[in-house]
């Protein structure tokens, strides 16, 4: 990777400085997200009451009890949150803009207690036509839990800046 994880703001003092610009995205590359993250009741809970997301299966116990899973079901809108919230420091740090999210999958229930870990797979990148000193970048998001089952992936495009335009 071209860019630094800290800048010099002067002499022996260094900032911290995350994300990435459009020259480090090399498709294929595949980046490990940590560290992992464990899913509360209460993340459950604000997340589902907050997107107005009442479904019982997410806030009732009794009633999750009488499903086919047996206990509280993780919203899945807490689970593409997270998971994507845990790239953020890395992928879209230095972002202009997110273009989109496509193909969001949910393979697999999260439940309370699960932890979730995310890994990104550069898929394709180019200098944007409209923008210069700017790229587009799209990239492969998979989420699996504590069993190495994956439960979420997704694509998401971004316009990040370019190296030259970073300094």
């Amino acid at each position: 990777m071209k860019s630094k994880s800290f800048v010099a703001v002067s002499p022996g003092t260094y900032r911290e400085d995350s994300g990435m610009v459009y020259e480090d995205f090399v498709p294929g590359e595949v980046i490990e997200h940590r560290p992992g993250r464990t899913i509360t009741m209460t993340d459950n809970v604000w997340s589902s009451l907050l997107c107005l997301n009442q479904h019982p299966l997410h806030i009732d116990a009794v009633y999750a009890e009488q499903t086919q899973f047996g206990r509280i079901l993780v919203s899945s809108l807490v689970t593409f949150g997270i998971v994507n919230g845990m790239t953020v420091s890395t992928i879209s740090a230095k972002c202009v803009a997110n273009l989109g999210w496509d193909k969001v999958r949910l393979t697999a229930p999260v439940f309370v207690g699960d932890t979730l870990y995310a890994q990104t797979r550069i898929v394709a990148r180019r200098e944007s036509g409209t923008r210069s000193g700017e790229g587009i970048v799209t990239v492969h998001t998979v989420g699996r839990n504590q069993h190495d089952v994956t439960v979420i992936e997704f694509e998401r495009t971004i316009l990040v800046p370019r190296l030259e335009a970073d300094r």
